[in-house]
This record gives C-alpha cells, structure tokens and sequence, in this order.
C-alpha cells in the first residue's frame, strides 16, 4: 500500500485526524506516520521528522505527505532533500488536510498508485461544495483513473457501452451512503476486473466510479434511495454482487430501516434485477 505521512503542527491533532480517518477504513489499513510538533510539546514542524516519517513507511507504491499549515510545506520540502534514499516515490499533497487525509487512507487501503491516492485527496472537497451549493469547483483529478474511472481493462466508467452487470435496490441503513460505507464499496470492488459505477435513482445524481470515495460521496444517497449498481469487465457480475451484498446488508450496520424485512426487499430487488450479458439488459 501507499504509505502515508501526517505533517502537523499539533501532535494532538494529527492524532485525532488519523484516528477519524482510519475508521473509514474496512480490513487492512495502510502505514502511516503522524510527523507533528517541534518537540517538548512545542507547536511547529520539524523537517527531520517529517524525513524519518517518509522512511517509516516507505513503499514500493510511494509516499504521500499531508501538511496542515504553510510552514509545515516548507517542513516537508526540506525533508524531502533529507532522504538518504530517494528512491521511493514521495508526493506532497495539496489536499486539504481532514477530507484529504479520509480520502487518502480509504483509497491507499484499496491498493490504489500514490497518484490515484493524491488525486483523490486533492478532489476531497468536492462533495463538501456540492452539498453547500458551492459555485467554486473544486480541482478535479488530473486522469479518470485517479478516481476510479478506470480499470485494467482500460476504458471509462461513464460508458455508453450497455453494462455486463446491472441492478437496481434500496438503500437500507438509516445513514445511507455516509463515510464508512463508502469506504466499504471502494475496498469491495478494488480487486475486481471491473469497472462499476453507481447512480442515485432518486436525485439522478450519478452515475460515478465505486472506486471513488469522493464520487460516491457526492451521491448524497440517503437511507431508502434506490441505487443502480451497473458493471463492465470481465468480473462485473462478481463486482456488482459484492457490492449488492454490502447494500442488502445494511453495511453490517446495526441501524436498518424496517430491520425485519427491508433487507431482504432489497435483496429480492437485486436478484430480480441483476443481469448478466450487457446486451440482453437493452
């Protein structure tokens, strides 16, 4: 996995802020290195610690440091003159440093490259704004693979190209598609041949990469929206039905709507729409 450096001014608070983010995160979670404070409790940031948090958690998919405050940009270009061994890859994010440390962890947990991670983080803002109606768009990935647009099969998520795969079901955890669920849909489908993308049925919002935290995150999709789940590729059928899983389930979240049976509507839901073969579904 990507390796993942928190540069702060506060150790509490980049404590506090990892601790947020590792909890968006289902099964292995990457290394990380919290690189904050001055020393003797002193508000700041020390290059040289930035430097051994870099080796700390070294990779052969690289190292993304998050930063808090300008000086601690500074910190980290220092440190990164400081590396006896530059060889592993080290990106200094421009993220902000909350949503951009939650997007990073939940994305270097699905295996994704140090670029996929930082565009993702650097995209992070993006559902903020959209829930606040903010006109200032926020920068968007640089690929259509930073976010999960793209697989190994190499096409975009957004194809006209009719799905492999394809279902329709309900939403049934009362907190809808919230950070932890999120997390579990792009972990579910990050090692699949598959390019599965999401749609909010009821707001139209969608259809986005489930391999994007930030996309799906931007589907606002509360508890009771249906939800299309369509995939492309050679394990679409597997990637959808992982995904179907989770949802049917409730996310294994104790806070389901009309526990005793909506579960199972949703899942009677999915299995009567899920397709197998993209032209049969046209």
């Amino acid at each position: 996995m990507v390796g993942i450096v928190v540069a702060s001014h506060s150790p509490r608070l980049a404590e506090a802020a990892v601790e947020l983010a590792l909890e968006m995160v289902v099964g292995d979670k990457p290394p990380i290195a919290i690189a904050a404070g001055a020393g003797d409790d002193v508000i700041g940031t020390d290059a040289a610690r930035i430097a051994e948090g870099i080796a700390q958690v070294a990779s052969e998919r690289g190292v993304l440091v998050l930063m808090d405050l300008g000086s601690a940009i500074l910190s980290a270009e220092l440190a990164v003159e400081l590396l006896d061994d530059p060889s592993p890859t080290v990106r200094l994010s421009s993220a902000p440093f909350f949503e951009g440390l939650q997007a990073a962890v939940v994305l270097a947990a699905a295996g994704a490259s140090v670029e996929e991670v930082d565009s993702a983080a650097t995209a992070s803002l993006g559902a903020k704004k959209s829930q606040l109606g903010d006109p200032h768009p926020s920068p968007q990935p640089d690929s259509a693979s930073a976010t999960g647009d793209e697989t190994s099969t190499g096409a975009a998520a957004h194809s006209d190209a009719p799905p492999d795969a394809a279902a329709d079901v309900m939403l049934v955890n009362r907190d809808g598609l919230h950070a932890r669920p999120v997390a579990a849909v792009v972990a579910a489908v990050a090692d699949f041949d598959a390019r599965v993308t999401m749609t909010n049925l009821r707001s139209g919002a969608g259809p986005v990469s489930a391999r994007s935290p930030i996309g799906l995150a931007m589907l606002a999709a509360s508890a009771s929206d249906p939800v299309r789940v369509e995939g492309r590729g050679p394990d679409a059928r597997a990637a959808v039905d992982a995904v179907l899983s989770l949802i049917t389930s409730g996310f294994g979240e104790t806070r389901v709507i009309g526990a005793t049976t909506a579960p199972d509507v949703g899942a009677r839901t999915a299995r009567s729409n899920i397709t197998a073969g993209a032209r049969s579904q046209q």
